[in-house]
């Protein structure tokens, strides 16, 4: 689901483009991998907490990287709705 995001131009990698993707509210969805540093995790859930965008750790860095088509990221936005609520709606079949 990553990929097709990436190909149709609706994710953002990297601390800096996701932060300005949060702050210009144009974030539907920010994904952090799990071995992302505290504080790459904790300054990108209060972005969104406060900016009211739903937030998940998934994976690691080097799968998100793979997903995305780079080699490591440790953040990506989704700036697509339907693919937000789809990436949302899938991690909550796998964890429920």
């Amino acid at each position: 689901m990553l990929g097709l995001a990436v190909r149709s131009g609706n994710l953002v990698g990297g601390e800096f483009s996701v932060d300005k993707a949060i702050k210009e509210k144009k974030a539907r969805l920010v994904i952090v991998a799990c071995d992302a540093s505290d504080n790459t995790k904790k300054g990108m859930s209060d972005a969104c907490r406060f900016y009211k965008i739903p937030y998940m750790e998934y994976g690691d860095k080097e799968s998100l990287g793979h997903f995305t088509g780079k080699d490591i990221r440790a953040s990506v936005a989704v700036t697509d709705e339907g693919f937000a609520k789809a990436l949302l709606r899938s991690k909550e079949e796998i964890d429920g």
